[in-house]
């Protein structure tokens, strides 16, 4: 792997506002020797006007336009199209940093087995970059065991190894919708080792338009079909459909349910091997926030109480999140108005920690 060929998958539908910026990354990556596959899916806005002037400049990309299919179909088409050893993800509204691929590709060369990588992410929003850190866990907990809980890498930041990944696995399965790289990312885990970059290498886009906030309650009902068919698998959860109920349908009665399977579930990881114990249990603390932001986006701070009791995990939130639940269940209007101070203070935060984009982003221009 000299010198390896690169297809970077980027799927299309429309992008007009941010492709642009997309392409020029890919464009101008420090790694030459690469392909882009630019899928335009059904788009009804410029998209493809914007593909086939950056084609004409750069006859790397390659485009192909069609009606709409939907994401999971354009992924595999584009799979099908790769013809690198090499196959990158990349999003029509997130920004790849020039040395994102030259970096991934030494890291595959130094380690020729290692079927996936990812990377850190920066998070754009608007005109503002909000600089990510790296998660400690991913140093030293155990990625396959992690991968059964949640979606280990940002989408747009892996590459897949063909060299190691067999062809009949590298596909996204259409039953996971709109979890479909949870899916891939959990299969491969299971049987090849996979790498954590930690260093932002690409920067997310959040916006209204994005698929995750668009399609966020059909990924959350299929990210906990997911982790509940690992549990089942492992032995260590029964009656697990009460964590898939609630995705859908947001109840008291749900709520208790739900909360009655993750404390069986973390009293059998207690009986697990030291070895891995530890690793099991950061992935059923992930699984609890990830219940608690599910509830929580419904903003009825009386089911929030409910979910913290009956888990018993008070202790488990930040402090002044729990001085405004705690009165959840005898003063509604109080929790409302604590839970809406809060989103303003995390958004103030956020900005306070974010820099202009033009500090941070490469100087072309990258901001739709």
């Amino acid at each position: 792997m000299s010198n390896p060929l690169v297809s970077v998958l980027l799927p299309v539908y429309n992008g007009e506002p941010y492709l642009d910026a997309a392409l020029a990354s890919l464009v101008r990556q420090d790694h030459k020797h690469l392909e882009i596959i630019a899928i335009d899916d059904g788009s009804t806005d410029g998209s493809l006007k914007i593909l086939q002037r950056h084609q004409r400049a750069d006859d790397r990309i390659r485009i192909v336009s069609r009606e709409n299919r939907g994401l999971i179909a354009t992924l595999n088409e584009g799979l099908s199209l790769a013809r690198g050893e090499l196959i990158a993800r990349m999003d029509a509204d997130d920004v790849c940093y020039p040395a994102r691929l030259s970096r991934q590709v030494s890291l595959f060369q130094e380690h020729p087995d290692i079927a996936v990588c990812g990377t850190g992410i920066d998070t754009i929003v608007g005109e503002r970059v909000v600089r990510g850190t790296s998660d400690p866990i991913y140093g030293w907990a155990d990625l396959r065991i992690l991968s059964k809980f949640f979606t280990i890498f940002m989408h747009s930041t892996v590459v897949y190894n063909r060299n190691v990944i067999p062809a009949d696995m590298l596909h996204y399965d259409p039953r996971y919708l709109h979890a479909e790289d949870f899916d891939l990312f959990r299969r491969i885990t299971e049987r090849f080792p996979i790498a954590m970059m930690s260093e932002s290498l690409v920067a997310y886009r959040i916006h209204g338009e994005s698929v995750t906030n668009k399609h966020k309650r059909q990924m959350r009902i299929t990210h906990l079909k997911i982790v509940v068919e690992n549990l089942e698998r492992e032995g260590l959860i029964d009656n697990a459909g009460a964590l898939e109920d609630i995705a859908a349908d947001v109840t008291a009665n749900n709520i208790r349910n739900a909360a009655e399977r993750l404390l069986a579930l973390e009293a059998n990881v207690t009986g697990l091997p030291a070895a891995v114990r530890a690793s099991y249990e950061i992935g059923v603390l992930n699984l609890f926030y990830f219940l608690y932001q599910l509830i929580g986006d419904e903003r009825q701070p009386r089911l929030m109480h409910e979910f913290l009791t009956h888990t018993q995990k008070w202790g488990q939130i930040r402090r002044r999140e729990r001085y405004g639940l705690l009165p959840g269940a005898y003063l509604p209007w109080f929790s409302d108005m604590s839970v809406a101070a809060n989103r303003r203070v995390d958004a103030l935060s956020r900005y306070l920690q974010s820099v202009p984009a033009a500090r941070v982003l490469p100087p072309f221009n990258l901001i739709g």
